[in-house]
């Protein structure tokens, strides 16, 4: 049996490479009406029906910061799960609309793997995520830079 491992070691990481995350979940209304309530934001396309129902797509709206949390957490155990810190996050592109119900998937693709100057022991990984949903249409992508651990 393998032992599951949290997160990669800077050596790990190559410029080019794909990660297709195994994780995926579901999103449930109960969900949406949780981070609505923990965040603040009671607008109600993402909490009335009936609201929801007389604009755009006709229902409600998975609140677009709990995609972004959902699919960052989807990648910890293969990106920051050996991580020292997050340093940044960029150009978080919403290029979809979620829905209750949809599950959603995660790839990453390394972009930069930069050596720190100033200790031997790290490196920073630059990648783009991209979230997607169960018809394979992309709905959140990404970039970000980590501050990961080298082996010993």
């Amino acid at each position: 049996m393998n032992v599951n491992k949290m997160g990669n070691y800077f050596e790990d990481f190559h410029v080019g490479d794909i990660i297709h995350h195994s994780l995926s979940k579901t999103i449930f209304e109960s969900d949406n009406n949780l981070f609505s309530l923990l965040t603040m934001n009671h607008h109600p396309v993402h909490t009335n029906i009936d609201y929801a129902s007389e604009n755009e797509y006709g229902k409600i709206l998975v609140v677009g910061t709990l995609v972004f949390s959902l699919v960052v957490g989807l990648t910890v155990s293969d990106i920051s799960g050996k991580a020292i810190a997050n340093l940044q996050y960029e150009s978080i592109d919403h290029l979809a609309p979620v829905f209750i119900n949809d599950t959603i998937y995660a790839r990453t693709k390394i972009l930069d793997c930069i050596p720190s100057k100033s200790k031997n022991d790290r490196g920073i990984v630059y990648v783009e995520t991209t979230g997607y949903n169960q018809n394979k249409q992309d709905v959140i992508q990404f970039r970000r830079k980590v501050l990961i651990k080298k082996k010993n």
